[in-house]
């Protein structure tokens, strides 16, 4: 068990407020799944003027209802020529289940945000400088946090999450084209774990059109890059299968790509289908029983199965409002939240036992006369 940080100071404080709002989190919380109560959903509004997290519960329709806000002590961005995704990148708010660690990135003030969270309440934050310049995605696992910083050539920096002080030798250039344009296509898409954590991988969008795998050594910093081409250009978002199969999403031709990862960085192409419509870059995972993948210029999300060797095939597509971006799919499998940047809207859908989407509501998360949204993670 992870001592607290910083966060130690934040156990008391914690206690005391879950004693105040337990009542009303008692009333607010509806079943989710087996009896358990609803996890709450934490979206970023990613606002250049002052960035926030937005807190909801899903409500008794399949809805979400607003139950906090708090701001980050940040900035967010927005990148250039970016039409709907002002981050151009997937995880921008990531979340540790284990230690109830809500982690934000504030690209327009090089920093990240660390909240310790208490079911759908949000704790005090901790704010330290990203290590680079503009983080846009971010990953948590255990003692470790990494931040993928789009600014320059690219970087990768490590911090340990009791302290939050970066690790040594976990600082690692991406060796991409800096001032590359458009903007928003030429900076890195995402930065994630591997199921077992032994490695963490980047993606460099048009960039170089690459999978970067860095192995993680047993202090937490990272050896030299694996380079992996992708299948089709423009390699986006990515999360992985019930059999460790990486799942991406490639921009360029609109298509889903599953690959084996090796021990050693190497990853082999499995099998890739495309969807057939514009700008498919994020995606989520269903427990494992469908993948998601929105498509920004289509207004619409496509959902997928992939086989247990790892072979994707669609399913179907449904409509969003204007601009889908990031997703996250609830713990239990049964709902699907999609943030549309387009419209500053979070979708909801029922996912049904054949992967289809039921809508079921959606919520403005931006304060009236703002706009920007990107980030978005389930407790």
């Amino acid at each position: 068990m992870r001592r607290t940080i910083t966060l130690a100071t934040l156990a008391g404080a914690g206690a005391a407020v879950a004693a105040l709002c337990l009542p009303a989190a008692a009333g607010a919380d509806q079943p989710q799944g087996h009896g358990h109560p609803a996890a709450p959903v934490f979206v970023q509004t990613n606002d250049v003027t002052g960035n926030q997290i937005v807190t909801y519960l899903p409500s008794g329709q399949g809805g979400l209802r607003q139950v906090g806000r708090v701001g980050t002590g940040g900035l967010g961005v927005a990148l250039g020529g970016a039409a709907v995704d002002d981050l151009a990148s997937e995880g921008g708010l990531a979340y540790d289940a284990q230690d109830q660690l809500l982690v934000a990135v504030n690209g327009g003030s090089n920093t990240i945000s660390v909240f310790h969270t208490f079911g759908p309440f949000v704790g005090s934050r901790h704010v330290v400088a990203s290590g680079g310049t503009i983080p846009v995605s971010v990953a948590v696992r255990g003692d470790l946090i990494y931040v993928l910083n789009a600014g320059g050539s690219g970087e990768v920096q490590g911090f340990n999450a009791t302290t939050l002080r970066p690790i040594p030798g976990s600082a690692r250039s991406l060796g991409l084209v800096a001032g590359a344009t458009p903007q928003f296509l030429n900076t890195p898409g995402q930065i994630g774990f591997s199921p077992n954590g032994r490695q963490v991988i980047v993606t460099t969008k048009a960039n170089g059109s690459d999978i970067d795998v860095f192995g993680v050594t047993p202090s937490g910093a990272l050896g030299a890059p694996t380079v992996n081409p992708s299948a089709t250009p423009v390699p986006f978002g990515f999360t992985f299968d019930g059999s460790g199969h990486l799942v991406v999403t490639e921009a360029g031709t609109s298509a889903v790509t599953t690959y084996a990862l090796a021990p050693t960085g190497t990853v082999t192409e499995l099998g890739s289908v495309t969807d057939g419509l514009k700008a498919l870059c994020w995606v989520a995972n269903d427990n494992n029983r469908f993948f998601f993948g929105s498509n920004a210029g289509s207004a619409t999300v496509t959902s997928y199965t992939v086989t247990a060797t790892g072979h994707p095939s669609e399913v179907g597509s449904t409509a969003t409002d204007a601009g889908p971006i990031d997703l996250v799919a609830s713990p239990d499998g049964s709902a699907l939240y999609v943030e549309t940047g387009g419209s500053d809207l979070v979708d909801s859908y029922t996912v049904t036992s054949t992967g289809a989407l039921v809508p079921t509501g959606n919520v403005a998360p931006e304060l009236p006369g703002h706009t920007g949204l990107e980030g978005i993670a389930v407790g």
